[in-house]
């Protein structure tokens, strides 16, 4: 028999259920949860299911289901130390054999994705279920010009969102990510990033990636992009250069992905010139920082990308990664400020963008064009290595 919960306004059970599904649902708006509520209860058997949420519902509408209150927290677009810290602790405390960690919209999520997520690690098949968004050709374009690359080519994982803001997460995987949260101070855990997929490969637990469909992304409350970027990029940098004992070790490549079908429709045509503009602009005004970061033979391909016309505008793939690559070694070594280290790299990703949407619409297919890069960051992991080990080697 379930309680009330005087101070939030949830229901609590007097007596855990034990050895079901815990949901943990990070903070979203009140229309969001109760889309994400009438999904699960859908979904699932209630008797096995508990909910943790800090947001305040009307916990009378949902009397099948058992609730769990969380601190209070703003919204994030992305998972945190904290949300996984809070996901040990009622998983331990209900002796849940799994869990899912779900962030804001996600009842876009199709009931038979939740499904997928939530038996790979009920079934103990994985320890860290991953979704595969299906998104538009022009969304997540950090995930395929920095992150799916980078990800796959250091640690051989073959996951496309390595930065999902979902995830199944096995009773051991939900330790291992509260552990290493722990360790942060607690004022630094809700803004504190963790990449689960680098964490599972390094750590030997299993990984499976799960389709799930069209999802609707969240957008931050500060879109800039300059404080998108460096945020996440520095996050992952920070996460490569913490295990770079493991990626340095040869791996066999993983390989381009099946092809995927695309239920999208085509995206309008879009005017890149302001972001070869503004490419343009930063050769003439930053290629003192650049010279600090890249060496000669990169920074010669970018002086050709200047001058290139904007229907000839392609950046070759080994240029992007190993420009990427040369950030991350630069990240490393505090070459310069990190803020402005990552600042001069928007003007890059923009002239990948650029690239990206011109090679897309001479009708290469979006996917065909992000694997043929991914396979670039595999080829070129040598060279980051003989870098990472030798920086001075490249240098004029």
């Amino acid at each position: 028999m379930a309680t009330a919960n005087s101070t939030t306004g949830m229901t609590t059970p007097a007596e855990p259920a034990t050895g079901g599904l815990l949901v943990l649902l990070t903070p979203m708006p009140s229309e969001q949860l109760e889309g994400i509520l009438e999904q699960l209860s859908g979904a699932f058997q209630p008797d096995s299911l508990v909910i943790a949420t800090g947001d305040g519902i009307a916990v009378d509408a949902w009397p099948s289901l058992t609730f769990e209150p969380l601190p209070s927290a703003e919204m994030s677009v992305t998972l945190t130390a904290a949300d996984f810290v809070n996901a040990h602790q009622l998983a331990e405390k209900h002796e849940s054999r799994g869990m899912l960690i779900l962030g804001p919209e996600s009842g876009s999520l199709a009931p038979a994705a939740l499904h997928r997520l939530a038996d790979a690690v009920l079934s103990a098949s994985a320890d860290l279920a991953v979704p595969c968004y299906d998104l538009p050709p022009r969304a997540g374009l950090v995930n395929s010009a920095i992150l799916y690359p980078v990800t796959r080519a250091l640690f051989a994982s073959p996951v496309r969102f390595p930065l999902a803001i979902d995830l199944g997460l096995s009773r051991r995987m939900a330790e291992r990510l509260a552990v290493l949260s722990q360790r942060l101070p607690a004022a630094n855990q809700r803004d504190t990033l963790f990449w689960p997929v680098n964490e599972a490969s390094v750590c030997g637990l299993s990984i499976q990636e799960c389709e799930a469909g069209s999802r609707a992304l969240p957008q931050p409350v500060d879109p800039d992009l300059n404080t998108v970027l460096a945020n996440v990029t520095g996050a992952l940098f920070a996460d490569v250069e913490a295990k770079a004992a493991y990626w340095q070790r040869a791996r066999r490549p993983v390989g381009s992905r099946p092809p995927v079908p695309q239920t999208h429709a085509a995206d309008a045509p879009m005017d890149i010139g302001p972001m070869i503009e503004s490419f343009r602009l930063a050769w003439s005004n930053l290629q003192e920082i650049w010279s600090l970061v890249l060496p000669p033979n990169s920074l010669l391909g970018l002086k050709r990308l200047s001058m290139a016309a904007p229907e000839n505008f392609r950046m070759p793939d080994n240029l992007w990664a190993r420009i990427v690559f040369d950030f991350l070694l630069a990240y490393r070594l505090r070459t310069l400020n990190r803020g402005h280290l990552l600042g001069a790299l928007i003007p890059l990703y923009l002239a990948w963008v650029a690239s990206h949407i011109g090679i897309t619409a001479s009708g290469v297919a979006p996917e065909r064009h992000v694997e043929a890069v991914a396979a670039a960051f595999e080829t070129e992991k040598a060279y980051l290595v003989s870098r990472w080990r030798w920086p001075d080697r490249f240098n004029p």
